[in-house]
């Protein structure tokens, strides 16, 4: 079977900025990447029908008969055996939105079948951690079965419902608190938790990632791969490589891949007012209601705050942006802005690369020219963004 996860347009550009540097079915929600959890639906690994400055990253692969499928859609069962149902040249639909086609293009064909279930979207960026706990859940679910966890050997770690919590290989846990009757707990390979953290389920902590010592982390979050964290986080969904290792508190925020958040970052998820929560909308390019009252952070691939940075409530960080200063920044920063409350300037692309660079060394990872070229397109593409640089 030869799966393929397309980008849908319009989600593409409301799932902004997490899709400037991927494609929709690359994104994490819950345990796994939604690729991920389509290729353990299907037992084979699944490509991309992307946008064209991704594809060297993100290639995909037509040779044997596709059957396409909306990146953007949380699999089920119920989904997962409609789809495998299309005959040739048969699509599934929900309403207006394609769900997935057996034919040469990721598009609408004449003989369209309606989706009797209701399919779970992440079609806006509030979505990866509004749906964080329930796809925790499937997730540990689809990784668990039939397996049996490593055991908890330090005498000095607190659990309540071993059954809810799975370490894989090389997990280390020392002194801390790991509480499974709210959802359950998974701990990736080589992961590190270190004494007194507390932890509630549902959570995810990714292979090789860090809990530091004293970390206060609410249900419904998970850490991505290779992360450090510390202090307080709830409801909230780190990407890959991303540090947020000091005190200060994260909540209901998405941060990306090679992000870093300064000591005693703190971020509003919820106004003063208790009204709900608007953010910025690339493909409106203005500020949409949410219709959630908690909503924190939403920040783009490799950008970085320093120390004592405060954000309000609903903020939306664009790709490779640096941000400092007193005072609360802007709700929008685009993407290469360099400043804060004081104002911005340009994050040059030579400048860029040479941070990325030192930052992935430190993990032993190198800058490729594919991530290169995609920073170089989101540069351009985001150019009218950067207001400052047309009174300049």
């Amino acid at each position: 079977m030869n799966l393929v996860l397309f980008d849908d347009p319009t989600i593409r550009q409301d799932l902004m900025p997490f899709t400037l540097t991927r494609p929709v079915g690359n994104l994490r929600v819950g345990i796994l990447t939604l690729d991920q959890k389509w290729s353990a639906c299907s037992g084979t690994p699944c490509t991309f029908a992307t946008e064209p400055y991704l594809r060297e990253k993100f290639p995909v692969s037509i040779a044997s008969g596709p059957l396409y499928v909306n990146g953007a859609l949380c699999p089920d069962d119920q989904l997962w055996n409609a789809i495998q149902n299309l005959s040739a040249g048969e699509s599934l639909v929900a309403g207006d939105r394609l769900l997935a086609v057996n034919g040469p293009r990721p598009e609408k064909t004449a003989k369209a079948t309606p989706y009797s279930g209701l399919p779970l979207w992440i079609d806006q960026v509030w979505k990866i951690f509004q749906h964080n706990g329930e796809q925790i859940r499937a997730d540990f679910k689809r990784l668990t079965a039939g397996r049996n966890s490593q055991p908890i050997t330090d005498p000095h770690t607190r659990v309540y419902q071993p059954e809810n919590i799975f370490l894989e290989d090389g997990v280390q846990l020392h002194a801390c608190v790991l509480n499974a009757s709210t959802g359950p707990i998974y701990l990736g390979r080589n992961a590190q938790i270190q004494e007194g953290a507390v932890i509630r389920g549902p959570f995810s902590l990714g292979e090789g990632s860090v809990v530091n010592m004293g970390a206060k982390i609410r249900g419904d979050t998970t850490v991505g791969p290779h992360c450090k964290v510390g202090g307080e986080i709830s409801n909230s969904v780190l990407y890959g490589y991303s540090n947020k290792a000091h005190d200060g508190f994260l909540g209901n925020s998405v941060i990306g891949e090679w992000c870093n958040l300064g000591a005693d970052t703190n971020t509003s998820n919820l106004k003063n007012n208790y009204e709900d929560v608007k953010l910025w909308n690339y493909r409106k390019g203005g500020f949409v209601r949410t219709g959630q009252m908690f909503c924190g952070l939403m920040m783009g691939d490799h950008s970085k705050c320093g120390i004592n940075t405060m954000f309000n409530t609903g903020t939306v960080v664009g790709v490779s942006a640096n941000i400092f200063g007193d005072g609360y920044p802007r709700n929008f920063i685009p993407s290469f802005a360099w400043g804060g409350a004081a104002g911005f300037s340009t994050f040059q692309l030579n400048k860029v690369f040479e941070t990325a660079q030192r930052a992935m060394e430190r993990r032993q990872v190198t800058l490729a020219e594919a991530d290169k070229k995609i920073l170089t397109s989101v540069f351009e593409q985001s150019a009218s963004e950067r207001v400052w640089e047309k009174t300049t």
